[in-house]
C-alpha cells in the first residue's frame, strides 16, 4: 500500500501532509496517464507494427528498429495499467499487488527496457555504418531482422538472471542457495550496467563517429542511395528521448544500488520522497512508449508511404 499509510498523523519522523500530497500526486498522474497517454501509446505502437509489417518489401533499416521498440512498448502498455491501479501509484487502488505478480511485471519490465535501449543503441551504431560503407550490406534489413531476434533472447536471458535475486529475496529463507542471494541491491546493479551504462557509451561512441564522418566532405555526399537526410533527425531525437525518459529510472535504481544497503532509504524520513520519486520515474520510462511512436510517426519520410499502400490496399 501506498508508504502514508504505514504512519500515522501524530508520527514525528516523517512529514505526514506532505507524504499524502505526494500519494495524491500519484493518484493523478496515474489516471492521467491512463485516461490520455495509455490509448495514445497503444495506438502508435498497434499502427507502426501494422503499416510496416504490411510493406516488408518497402521496410528500411530505422524501420525494422522501430518497429521492435514498438513491440517492446506494447509490452509496456500491457504492464503500466497493471501497476498504475495497484496500491503503488494509487489510493484508490483497484488491486493488491503478490509476489508472483509483482515479479511477472518486473520480468516483462526489464525485458522491454532492454529490447528499447539496445535498439536504439544498435540504430545509432547501424546508421554509422550505412553512412560509412553504403551498399555494403552490413546494416540490411534482413540483417537487422536477426539482430532484434537475438536482442530479444538477450534481454530474456539478462533478465532472468537479475531477477533470481527478486525471486529468492521472496521465498524461504531456508534454502540455502537463495539465502546467499537475497540482494535486491546486486539485481539493481545489473540492470544499471547492462540497461542503462553500456547502452550510453555505445550510443556516445556510435554519435562521435557519426559527427566526425559529417564533418569530411567526401564523394558519398552526392551519393543518391545513402539514407534519408530525416532519417538523422528521427535518429537524434529518438535518443534523447528515450534517454531522457529512462535516466530517471536507472538512477534510483543507482541510488538504491548504493545507498541501500546502509540502510538510508529505510529511514522513515526519506522514505516517501524516495517512494514517490521512483515511481515518478517509473511512470517516466512507460511514458516512452508512446513518445517515441509519436517522433517516428510524424519525422520518418517512409511511414506515410506504407500507411498510403496499406490503405489503397484496403480501399481496393
Amino acid at each position: 500500500m501506498w508508504i502514508c499509510m504505514l504512519y500515522n498523523e501524530t508520527d514525528t519522523s516523517v512529514d505526514f501532509q506532505l507524504c499524502q500530497d505526494f500519494g495524491l500526486t500519484l493518484s493523478v498522474f496515474s489516471l492521467i496517464y491512463l485516461l490520455v497517454f495509455f490509448p495514445l501509446g497503444l495506438g502508435y505502437n498497434l499502427v507502426i507494427i501494422v503499416v510496416n509489417l504490411s510493406n516488408k518489401a518497402s521496410m528500411t533499416m530505422p524501420d525494422v528498429y522501430f518497429v521492435n521498440m514498438a513491440i517492446a512498448g506494447l509490452v509496456l502498455n500491457l504492464v503500466a495499467p497493471v501497476e498504475l491501479l495497484s496500491s503503488t501509484y494509487t489510493r484508490w487502488h483497484a488491486w493488491e499487488y503478490k509476489n508472483e505478480v509483482f515479479i511477472s511485471l518486473l520480468i516483462l519490465f526489464n525485458i522491454s527496457s532492454l529490447v528499447i535501449m539496445y535498439s536504439t543503441t544498435l540504430l545509432s551504431l547501424d546508421y554509422y555504418i550505412e553512412r560509412a560503407l553504403p551498399r555494403t550490406y552490413m546494416s540490411s534489413v534482413y540483417n537487422t531482422k536477426h539482430v532484434c531476434g537475438f536482442i530479444w533472447g538477450g534481454a530474456v536471458l539478462t533478465s532472468f538472471s537479475s531477477l533470481l535475486f527478486y525471486v529468492c529475496h521472496h521465498i524461504s529463507t531456508k534454502m540455502a542457495e537463495c539465502s546467499k542471494m537475497q540482494n535486491k541491491e546486486a539485481a539493481d546493479t545489473i540492470m544499471v550496467l547492462i540497461g542503462f551504462v553500456v547502452p550510453a557509451v555505445a550510443v556516445l561512441y556510435a554519435f562521435v563517429l557519426i559527427l566526425r564522418i559529417r564533418k569530411e566532405s567526401t564523394p558519398l555526399d552526392q551519393d543518391s542511395a545513402r539514407l534519408d537526410p530525416s532519417i538523422h533527425r528521427l535518429l537524434l531525437a529518438s535518443v534523447c528521448v528515450q534517454f531522457v525518459l529512462w535516466t530517471p529510472y536507472y538512477m534510483i535504481l543507482l541510488v538504491h544500488t548504493i545507498a541501500g544497503a546502509p540502510g538510508y532509504i529505510n529511514n522513515p524520513y526519506y522514505l516517501p520522497t524516495y517512494y514517490f520519486l521512483r515511481c515518478v520515474s517509473k511512470m517516466l520510462a512507460f511514458s516512452s512508449s508512446f513518445a517515441v511512436p509519436l517522433m517516428y510517426i510524424r519525422i520518418s519520410k517512409n511511414f506515410p508511404n506504407n500507411l498510403q499502400r496499406l490503405l489503397a490496399r484496403l480501399n481496393c
